[in-house]
């Protein structure tokens, strides 16, 4: 059964709102990209991201973030290689041929934006690139199929089908997002098709919808564990994995992106 989540369309005016803050994410992550590099520490980045995020008139949604009882610190997760999210900064170098996730959020105003991107470190793999290259395309295809008169697993569909032709292993256990004037709000957007007992909502999308929509792409296994830390989630299997994500409005010919 499908419902129409009327509840869940903004305004033009807030839409603005969320631009403003997703404009800083891009303009983040494009300054973070221009600073990875061998013998760069994850946490040098995770500074340089939250100092550009404030001179931009915005503040480090995921510092001060809580789970439970737990606070994540930082201003951005950084997850290397077989690290799929939320990945805690360090200060252990990176080594050429690493691959590295940077996934910032930005809070304007009261207003949300999103984002990650998945970094070479120097010079990398094949298998790494062709990691990296379809869950981005995956991403694109996705925000393709963010459109108004469709099925939010129309998403799901579109990103699951794509990097399982590739061999991949789509996560199941993280999804993407609601985002508006909460970091993550409803509805939840998963990178596959669930089955009707899992729990997710195939609601009708309508212009207006903002979703942050965010393939997980393993190169191994599609399981995944947290680690001692109780923050990084890591592949099972220890292969790499990739993660790239843009906050997106539902719009009639497919989504804008907000974090371009």
């Amino acid at each position: 059964m499908f419902r129409q989540a009327t509840h869940l369309i903004k305004s033009e005016a807030e839409i603005a709102k969320i631009r403003a803050a997703s404009h800083i994410v891009a303009e983040c992550l494009k300054h973070i990209e221009t600073l990875v590099q061998p013998g760069v520490t994850p946490m040098a980045l995770n500074l340089a991201a939250e100092e550009f995020i404030v001179q931009s008139g915005g503040y480090p949604a995921f510092k001060g973030y809580k789970v439970g009882r737990q606070t994540f610190q930082y201003a951005a997760c950084t997850s290397i290689n077989s690290a799929v999210v939320h990945g805690i900064p360090t200060h252990t170098p990176l080594r050429e041929g690493d691959i590295i996730s940077i996934d910032v959020g930005v809070e304007k105003e009261g207003w949300f934006g999103d984002g990650a991107w998945t970094f070479a470190v120097g010079k990398i793999s094949a298998d790494h690139q062709k990691l990296m290259d379809v869950t981005r395309e995956s991403l694109l295809m996705g925000v393709g199929r963010a459109r108004a008169g469709g099925r939010l697993f129309d998403i799901s569909e579109a990103i699951q089908d794509y990097c399982e032709m590739h061999g991949y292993g789509v996560v199941k256990d993280l999804v993407g997002h609601g985002i508006c004037s909460h970091p993550h709000e409803d509805p939840q957007v998963p990178n596959y098709v669930p089955g009707p007992s899992e729990g997710f909502v195939n609601i009708e999308l309508v212009e207006g919808m903002t979703l942050a929509i965010e393939p997980m792409i393993n190169m191994g296994t599609a399981r995944v564990k947290t680690a001692k830390d109780k923050w990084t989630v890591v592949t099972a299997d220890g292969k790499p994995s990739a993660h790239f994500e843009h906050t997106v409005v539902v719009r009639r010919d497919g989504g804008e992106i907000l974090t371009r």
